[in-house]
């Protein structure tokens, strides 16, 4: 009689993987929380100290002064001039980066040969330090030797002060920042135009709704969410503007073109009052802060209520 044999075989055994709990799961976050701690809380920390104090910045000296920092820089005509044209360089870089960089979204969003090539090179010069590309535009705008100017002579005309004249000065760095860095705005938008579902465009049509009206009730309010974020990060740009204006005007004629950021910098460096320079830091903070908080909140606020 025939014995049957049954060998039982069994699977190798794979070990259960632990689902990673959230103990685990939270410290993935300690490293870029160090680097935050060591790179922006402690230099954050340690300026707001030092603007308590007469500190030049190289002396191991240092005596508390209170509050005679902040309130040297309510008599600053110096620090005044910086932080109005620290409100034009932010507010008036925002406003033209939206409209350039809305208008190259929609004209790019379109089938159209090279399109990829053009986004490309209009976003390269976010990828360039704005100290090369400040030093680029000194070639151009320059009163002596100035491409500009040259152009100018040739032609019979006379040359121009650009950079030598405050308002032509401080008109150049807006125009010059907002080139260099539409190509954000540009990318934001489009990545908006994208998510706006076409069948909207084409029930609109079928109502009669021409280009202007899509545009005005479709578009617009479907890019308000687009429009937060890149309003917020021009804005937050412009308000510490620093490497163009040190490289075009350095801050002259006198002192008619500086930002706080430049003052700043002149302060501590070319005077040695690294005390005071921290005050005019704070005092800069405080404003990004506030202003970016209050714009971002009116600007959900207003998308909600859309």
């Amino acid at each position: 009689m025939d014995t049957a044999v049954t060998i039982a075989v069994r699977a190798p055994r794979v070990p259960r993987r632990r689902r990673p709990s959230g103990a685990s799961l939270n410290a993935l976050y300690i490293p870029a929380l160090v680097l935050f701690a060591v790179f922006t809380v402690y230099p954050l920390i340690s300026g707001l100290q030092l603007s308590f104090t007469d500190w030049n910045g190289y002396s191991g000296e240092r005596a508390p002064v209170g509050l005679a920092n902040y309130a040297r820089l309510l008599e600053d005509l110096n620090f005044r001039t910086a932080l109005a044209n620290t409100f034009v360089y932010g507010i008036g870089s925002a406003i033209l980066q939206q409209v350039l960089g809305l208008g190259l979204a929609l004209a790019l969003n379109r089938v159209i040969p090279g399109r990829g090539i053009a986004r490309t090179i209009i976003y390269l010069p976010v990828l360039v330090s704005p100290i090369v590309m400040g030093t680029m535009y000194y070639q151009l705008f320059r009163y002596k030797g100035g491409a500009l100017n040259d152009i100018a002579e040739a032609l019979g005309g006379s040359p121009v002060l650009w950079l030598s004249d405050a308002t032509l000065g401080m008109i150049v760095i807006v125009a010059v920042n907002s080139l260099q860095f539409v190509g954000i705005s540009m990318v934001i938008y489009l990545a908006g135009l994208q998510a706006v579902p076409h069948e909207y465009y084409e029930a609109a049509a079928l109502d009669g709704a021409g280009p202007w009206q899509r545009f005005r009730h479709i578009t617009l309010p479907l890019l308000q969410p687009a429009f937060a974020t890149s309003m917020v990060l021009n804005l937050i740009g412009g308000l510490k503007l620093f490497d163009v204006i040190t490289v075009m005007t350095g801050g002259g004629p006198g002192n008619s073109t500086h930002s706080v950021s430049s003052l700043l910098a002149k302060t501590y460096f070319d005077n040695q009052s690294a005390g005071y320079a921290s005050a005019m830091g704070v005092v800069l903070f405080a404003i990004i802060a506030v202003l970016t908080i209050g714009l971002h909140g009116a600007l959900n606020r207003k998308q909600v209520q859309s």
